[in-house]
């Protein structure tokens, strides 16, 4: 690498998870996540990626891909526009970005909202707090604790999903309701939780069916109740399929390969009248940073990765019964 210009550095960290996080497609207890940090004399910029398994993706594969990066970098031929060319959508490509729009944003003595052009995230802003898969009681003892909070995410499996959401319903009997099942469902277990789901006052139901079935969706007809793209919306590009088959979009930045592109989808989305979800996976504050650029303007925030941590950042993002803030400079952006 040349003894010049900035330096990238990569490191892997782990971050407990306080009880495990359990999904449909199984269950963890730390979250795993890949840190960019390019510095450039006084200026540091700074983006954490979580690689996940269910794209093909590898903590070791995803540091690898940032690494090779870092001889560009050092030379100044690596802005963003030129980082989307160079590697694909996911986590790598999602560090990196970060990293470069916080470092545009300390060299310009701005917010990274202002050098996208948009308002910047209100101070109390709603943000799904999730609930993992448990035994009903349980999850209806969880409920009970975040009663207070004003949306839950639910997430289910194929097992006994309605057992477990109308549980959560009765501990939490005020909250808005995201349900999630991760691709779990069959087309003909969803048509026939639909009505239920609706009774239950459920706000959105997010990918009930694995992605490579959605088209299943279009012969079931109109839904009592929105449903969401997450597993099956990665970039602008898949926009117009999804469409003619659902009502949301979840964006998430490590899908889309970082900001810069979630920017695009965020605007490809509202042209064809879509809702806009903006979400996670579980990570630091540092991983919310740049997604709160994003939820300032979306319908629906579902950022409450650190929440599920033993601990984070500091600084870090402040979180407070359901609502949370912008990023500190100092964190990010």
């Amino acid at each position: 690498m040349p003894d010049t210009g900035p330096i990238l550095t990569v490191a892997i960290e782990r971050w407990p998870i306080t009880g495990g996080f359990t999904i449909a497609r199984g269950t963890r207890t730390e979250a795993t996540v890949v840190v960019a940090t390019i510095t450039d004399g006084p200026f540091i910029g700074r983006g954490e990626a979580v690689p996940y398994a269910r794209y093909g993706e590898t903590v070791e594969g995803v540091a690898g891909s940032i690494r090779s990066l870092g001889d560009d970098i050092a030379a100044g031929l690596l802005d963003r526009a030129a980082l989307r060319a160079r590697l694909p959508p996911g986590a790598a490509r999602n560090a990196l970005d970060a990293a470069l729009w916080d470092l545009e944003a300390k060299r310009a003595g701005r917010r990274a909202w202002d050098l996208a052009g948009l308002p910047a995230p209100p101070d109390d802003m709603v943000t799904a707090e999730t609930l993992s898969i448990a035994a009903p009681e349980a999850m209806a003892a969880k409920a009970r604790s975040l009663a207070d909070r004003p949306l839950l995410k639910i997430k289910v499996g194929a097992d006994r999903p309605l057992d477990r959401i109308a549980a959560v319903r009765h501990g939490a009997p005020e909250s808005a309701l995201i349900v999630d099942a991760n691709e779990a469902w069959s087309p003909d277990q969803l048509k026939a939780l639909l009505p239920a789901l609706a009774r239950l006052r459920v706000t959105l139901v997010e990918q009930p069916l694995p992605a490579r079935a959605d088209d299943a969706l279009g012969a079931l007809g109109p839904s009592p109740v929105p449903l969401c793209a997450d597993e099956s919306a990665h970039t602008t590009t898949d926009l117009g399929r999804l469409a003619t088959l659902y009502q949301a979009v979840n964006i998430k930045l490590d899908k889309t390969g970082g900001l810069t592109e979630a920017l695009d989808m965020l605007a490809g989305a509202r042209a064809r009248g879509l809702s806009v979800m903006v979400g996670c996976m579980v990570g630091t504050s540092l991983a919310m940073a740049p997604a709160t650029v994003i939820a300032g303007v979306a319908d629906m925030v579902d950022l409450d990765g650190p929440v599920l941590l033993d601990r984070d950042r500091s600084p870090c993002i402040p979180y407070d019964t359901g609502r949370m803030g912008p990023p500190p400079a100092a964190l990010w952006g």
